[in-house]
């Protein structure tokens, strides 16, 4: 280190936080960190010119009078601004942002002569409370959204102290680091004077600085042409700021109220300024609503279709919002408003197709006015007249309350359907039957994980999160053409007319950014209620937590449960229903079904299907198990002799009744097992009962508590669950092992799958339960003879002998 040249040395100084310690190394180091040179290049390197001289000033031991004139000379920045909050903090007239000792440990003599090269600089120097150049920059901006007779403070006001007096934020700390991009939305002029200053516009203020020139403001009397002209000037004096996807959709969002900020991005779009297509991204904005619970509120339907009239689109996805936003308004009453908001929308006649699509959805609720459409304006096709025939609209009942079984919220619709049309119970009975029953030898094979991984049945999908594509459409295959919401199709935004300036495909489609349903003004007001050093640095590709986002109405009614609320526990649909529920990992259904009054069998079957898709155990089945229900192998052990299934399968027709699966008979392969007798505890003892004590034996006995008979059969079939289970698990491990001394190289197959883990976890929990039992069972109180102390006779104890050796 003694060794090394001073320019190396230097630059060791300059990678530390504090070099004062480095300092009393040696003497050579303290003479050279005594260089004025040295301290005033270390800020300058360290800190940059822009923040060198703020951060020198709070190093009053180190800061002298030949340093300040150095860093002023080398370029530090030395802006009026700078000088105004030093007064104030040095002598406690006015407290700012800074909370530390700062300029305060810096000496009298060499903070005077810091005033002394600030009046050599600045002649005029205001230094009254709130006259600083940064309360002048804080006021323009809280006036902006006033008329122009209003504001206080003019731009020019602004040009003079930032071309002047080099306005500028001198530290990171400073709220008008977060708020000076903001100026230039306002007034794009400046920014030749901020870049001079050393201001550096990063893209991260993009979104920012637009949503701010395009804010909407209902006492601003700004014009369309005003946005346009400040959009072009802050675009020509840089030309990474741009208007990308993300800020455009939010305008569009509250195309209604904001619409002076509309109509200049149409001109915009118009002129070609826009690096997008804008009938592209309104197409894109109003799939995002497809499979959003928004979709049912009165202010986002009047946008939607507010938006489709002035960008028609053929899309399907976006048809189906659109007719979501007719028929399920909340002020549609009658037939004849939905008719005139169809002609208004000009979206053509209605087919089938869009009735189903309609029905279906898991947001619609109403489908009155919808087969009060069908039946005076659909054309038939069996006479060509308009509105379709009591046959027909029977035939979509009928297909549409098939496919509502699917659904999971829908069941409120599918119990109108029910009542109102009786031959709903016969086709819900059919379809149930024929489609949705599923055997052990129907399920894909351990052979290919990747098949039994992706599997899932139809009934009692739960879809919290994301709801399936078949959950929205009839035809599954138009949904998947058409590339469904919140993906943001990254191709699709290909503009050809006026408004795409360049091929999409040549932009990162991040860079343009993600599309929300959040509008302009959201997005504002939620950045100002952040913290103002940290709002500018958040980003907003994703948008904010709100119920609007939810896939799922606010009160629903689920299919599972009114299926067991209308056909019973013990039904061989509803048995279906358990199947699925337990391969789809339904938490809800299987809690209704197994927790309630009344609860559905849970058979061996159930854990065998799991077992062969490799699929953990639910922690209801679990919880069920520990209460000690009957063992079943299969379901139709408990079906054969029930009541309600035979009626239900009289509901159908003779034909039907062929076709369908015919229920096995119950096969008990199960061996009755009788209970232990319990181990006396004084079976070494002799008794001795007394003659013509009868009546007090009789006594005693009624005073014992004999174990309940309900409680003894759970324990037993508990035992019975966990001896099949443990078999089930023996049979899984030996194919495990049989599968790991077969691969070939596959390391993936010696993976213990899912279900392996959590039944043996199960198991543990079972048997733990089940010692408990017995060990409760065993102490009850049974009497016997030798339970009397008084009658108890023990033998006497040997006495031991001494022996001498």
């Amino acid at each position: 280190m003694e060794q090394l040249c001073n320019e190396v040395l230097q630059l060791i100084f300059y990678e530390l936080q504090e070099p004062t310690s480095l300092t009393l190394v040696s003497k050579r180091f303290y003479e050279f960190s005594q260089d004025p040179y040295f301290r005033a290049h270390y800020f300058l390197s360290r800190y940059g010119p822009a923040h060198a001289l703020y951060h020198a000033l709070g190093r009053g031991k180190v800061l002298t009078e030949r340093v300040l004139d150095i860093l002023i000379t080398s370029g530090a920045h030395f802006s009026r601004y700078l000088i105004q909050v030093a007064i104030h903090h040095y002598f406690h007239t006015q407290s700012h942002f800074i909370k530390t000792q700062w300029v305060r440990s810096v000496s009298l003599p060499v903070f005077t002569h810091f005033l002394q090269l600030a009046s050599r600089r600045y002649d005029h120097i205001p230094r009254g409370k709130g006259q600083d150049d940064g309360s002048i920059f804080a006021q323009f901006l809280s006036e902006s959204r006033y008329p122009p007779s209003q504001k206080r403070v003019s731009w020019e006001n602004i040009r003079v102290i930032i071309e002047e007096y080099h306005f500028f934020p001198f530290c990171n700390k400073d709220p008008i680091m977060a708020q000076f991009p903001l100026v230039l939305a306002i007034e794009p002029r400046l920014l030749p004077y901020a870049v001079a200053n050393g201001f550096y516009m990063d893209s991260k203020y993009r979104d920012f600085v637009f949503r701010k020139m395009f804010e909407y403001a209902a006492a601003s009397d700004r014009r369309p042409e005003d946005i346009v002209q400040n959009f072009e000037e802050l675009s020509r004096l840089d030309s990474t700021m741009f208007l990308t996807r993300t800020v455009a959709a939010e305008i569009c969002v509250e195309a209604k109220v904001n619409r002076v900020g509309y109509t200049a991005l149409k001109q915009l779009d118009t002129n070609g300024r826009l690096r997008f297509s804008l009938s592209s991204l309104v197409e894109d904005l109003l799939k995002l609503f497809l499979k959003t619970r928004s979709v049912t509120t009165l202010e986002t339907q009047t946008t939607i279709r507010f938006l489709y009239k002035e960008f028609p689109s053929s899309d399907p996805t976006v048809r189906l919002v659109v007719l979501l936003t007719v028929f399920m308004a909340a002020d549609v009453d009658n037939l004849i408003t939905v008719k005139v908001r169809l002609e208004d929308l000009n979206i053509g006649p209605l087919k089938k197709e869009d009735v189903y699509n309609l029905l279906v959805h898991p947001l619609m609720d109403r489908c009155t006015t919808v087969f009060d459409y069908m039946r005076s304006e659909m054309a038939s096709s069996e006479d060509a007249q308009q509105g379709l025939g009591a046959k027909e609209i029977q035939e979509v009942i009928d297909n549409v309350a098939a496919r509502l079984l699917e659904v999971d919220c829908k069941g409120r619709m599918l119990e109108r359907l029910h009542d109102s049309y009786p031959s709903v119970n016969e086709t819900i009975i059919r379809t149930v039957l024929t489609k949705h029953r599923i055997e052990l030898e129907d399920l894909p094979k351990m052979s290919n994980p990747a098949t039994c991984r992706n599997y899932r049945p139809s009934l009692c999908r739960e879809h919290h999160y994301k709801g399936s594509e078949m959950d929205y459409f009839w035809d599954t295959t138009t949904s998947t053409e058409s590339q469904v919401a919140g993906d943001n199709v990254e191709d699709g935004s290909v503009g050809k007319g006026q408004g795409a300036s360049r091929n999409m495909n040549e932009i990162h489609v991040r860079e343009l950014g993600e599309i929300s349903q959040e509008s302009l003004t959201i997005m504002i007001r939620q950045d100002e209620l952040l913290p103002s050093r940290n709002r500018r640095r958040m980003s907003y590709f994703s948008a904010y937590s709100d119920l609007g986002l939810f896939n799922l109405p606010i009160d629903y009614s689920q299919v599972g449960r009114w299926i067991k609320a209308k056909f019973g526990a013990r039904n061989i649909v509803t048995a279906i229903f358990m199947t699925h529920a337990v391969l789809n990992n339904a938490s809800s259904i299987l809690r209704h079904y197994l927790m309630e009054a009344a609860p559905v069998p849970l058979t061996l079957k159930h854990f065998q299907i799991l077992a062969r898709l490799g699929r953990p155990i639910n922690y209801n089945l679990t919880l069920f198990l520990l209460t000690g229900p009957e063992f079943y192998h299969c379901e139709d052990e408990y079906l054969v002799h029930c009541d309600a299934t035979s009626n239900t399968l009289s509901a159908l027709t003779s034909d039907d009744t062929k076709r369908l699966p015919a229920l096995s008979a119950a096969t008990n392969n199960s061996r009755s097992t009788g209970r232990k007798r319990p181990r006396r505890s004084a079976a070494n003892m002799r008794t001795y009962v007394i003659a013509d004590s009868d009546e007090e034996k009789s006594d005693l006995l009624k005073d014992c508590k004999h174990p309940d008979s309900k409680e003894i059969k759970q324990v037993l079939n508990l035992e019975t669950w966990i001896q099949e289970l443990g078999k089930l698990l023996r049979v899984e491990q030996s194919r495990f092992r049989q599968r790991k001394k077969n691969q070939c190289g596959n390391s993936s197959d010696a993976i213990l799958n899912e279900f392996m883990k959590s039944l043996g976890t199960e198991l543990r929990i079972l048997r733990k339960h089940s010692r408990e039992k017995n060990v409760s069972h065993n102490e009850v109180a049974i009497y016997d003879d030798g339970d009397d102390g008084e009658y108890v006779y023990r033998e006497t104890r040997l006495k031991r002998t001494r022996t001498t050796r």
